[in-house]
């Protein structure tokens, strides 16, 4: 039979005011009640609470009336904009009157666990920051559908990853425009060739204010039997458009002798001065693929390929040069290595304070900054990550000294030896597993972060994926996101066969 020791707890010592004086001082400061009950620090967090809450508050209030003057005015209009404030300010007048009540029940020395009143906290910051994020679900229900077809072509893009060669006939006619009255040859039967007639030869475009121009009847003959061919048109100047009638693009469908017949309006252009006064050409166009090459990949596929690449060296590279620095830096960074003299201790604080300041910056903001120093490109993403991998990895190899056993430090002391040798014989055989495995983590952040810093020019696939997301081109955006995602598969598969072999 075992008896459990248990120690008593100390006694709260008595309320220095009684309970209805307590519930009424922290009604008119919220929390005074409880510090004068002698619970200083719940007393303090509920102030805090309390104060940060309406500080909240009065802002979002502010911000939904941002040109009202007084304020009852400015108040009204706000509940009415955003009836949500309304929720708001209920939870802050029930966590108001709880204080006074908890207040009440600490002096009486019948206070419990203060789940209540906190979890009231929680929920009135939860309830203001679904304002301020703005969170609608019913919009995101509404809108799904709308996203539905370009997330289609992000999981799915690979039609954009293949390409085939393309050989496009193109046959076509001359159109005069106006006409002037004499006899012009459009198009001409050619003996062996695919040709276009029209009819009339010549013909008038139409106008700005809508009225359409000339009819022209288009027929071709000797194009490729049963396929699809595109009606263009070429102005006076050069310049190649698509026809268009009634909001669609005019195609057509040639038939077993690969001949079509199609009506057609002459298009409106606006033609610039230099043009010239006086009668022009215009050319009507049929174009169709004739033949289709063998497969090959894309443009967008072999960028894709090309800078996932990069965004593997630049990671690896980053990790490397993180090692290397972090590694020296680390030992200075562990108290149990330097608190033998007040020198050392000195190097240690302001080693942990020069990481503490760099980890703090993201490696998003380091790229902004060495974007400026070396330009675009892989450098500067290779610098950012860099500079916060030695802040990471100096820390957590730190800590792993800081962490490992004293009796070899002691045992190595003992015979003599300096401190080189001391963290030689001593630490450097402790912390192999856990620097092994810290850095096999951070080469894994490295990867991902890369494709993160290609977004402000760090180099990258993350430099293409932004231009594609920005040209609203979500299939080789499609594909840059697939790649990401294998590559970042594949490494965890690597790594973690490394950390099974080291660690």
């Amino acid at each position: 039979m075992s008896l459990k020791h248990t120690v008593p707890e100390e006694p709260r010592a008595p309320s220095l005011v009684p309970p209805a004086v307590a519930a009424l001082l922290s009604l008119l400061l919220p929390g005074l009640g409880q510090a004068l009950a002698r619970s200083l620090r719940r007393g303090l967090l509920l102030l805090f609470s309390f104060l940060t809450l309406g500080g909240l508050l009065a802002w979002r209030i502010r911000l939904a009336a941002p040109r009202d003057e007084g304020l009852v005015a400015i108040t009204r209009k706000a509940f009415h904009l955003q009836p949500f404030l309304l929720f708001n300010a209920f939870l802050l007048l029930l966590l108001y009157l709880w204080i006074a009540w908890d207040a009440w029940q600490t002096a009486r020395h019948a206070e419990g666990a203060p789940v209540g009143i906190f979890a009231l906290v929680l929920i009135a910051f939860f309830a203001v920051g679904w304002q301020v994020g703005e969170i609608d679900p019913i919009r995101f229900v509404t809108q799904l559908d709308e996203a539905g077809p370009p997330l289609q072509r992000v999981l799915w893009p690979w039609e954009r990853a293949i390409e085939h060669p393309q050989e496009v006939q193109i046959v076509s006619a001359p159109i005069l425009s106006p006409c002037t009255g004499e006899p012009f040859e459009g198009g001409q039967p050619k003996e062996g060739e695919p040709y276009l007639l029209t009819e009339p030869t010549c013909g008038n475009p139409s106008q700005q204010d809508g009225t359409p121009g000339t009819t022209f009847t288009l027929r071709g003959f000797g194009l490729k039997p049963n396929s699809e061919a595109e009606i263009w048109w070429e102005d006076p100047i050069g310049n190649e458009f698509r026809q268009r009638q009634e909001g669609e693009y005019v195609t057509v469908q040639t038939d077993a002798q690969g001949n079509f017949e199609v009506q057609i309006v002459m298009p409106y252009r606006l033609l610039p001065p230099s043009a010239g006064e006086g009668p022009k050409i215009w050319t009507v166009e049929a174009r169709q693929v004739v033949s289709t090459g063998q497969a090959r990949a894309s443009k967008e596929l072999k960028l894709a390929v090309e800078k996932i690449i990069e965004t593997i060296f630049i990671g690896m590279m980053a990790t490397f040069f993180g090692i290397l620095l972090a590694l020296p830096v680390s030992f200075f960074a562990a108290r149990n290595l330097m608190s033998a003299s007040p020198f050392t201790l000195v190097i240690y604080y302001l080693t942990r304070a020069v990481l503490n300041i760099i980890r703090s910056i993201e490696p998003l903001i380091w790229a902004i900054i060495f974007v400026i120093v070396v330009g675009l490109g892989p450098f500067a993403g290779i610098l950012a990550l860099t500079v916060h991998s030695i802040a990471a990895l100096g820390k957590l190899y730190s800590e792993s000294i800081e962490s490992i056993d004293p009796g070899p430090i002691e045992a190595i002391q003992a015979t003599g030896a300096n401190w080189v040798q001391t963290v030689r014989y001593a630490v450097v055989p402790q912390i192999v597993p856990p620097f092994v495995s810290f850095t096999i983590y951070r080469w894994d952040i490295n990867i991902r972060m890369s494709t993160i810093i290609g977004f402000v020019g760090g180099g990258g696939i993350g430099f293409l994926l932004a231009q594609w997301i920005r040209l609203l081109d979500y299939r080789a955006a499609g594909i840059a996101v697939w790649f990401i995602a294998i590559t970042v598969a594949i490494l965890d598969y690597v790594s973690a066969e490394i950390r099974a072999r080291f660690v």
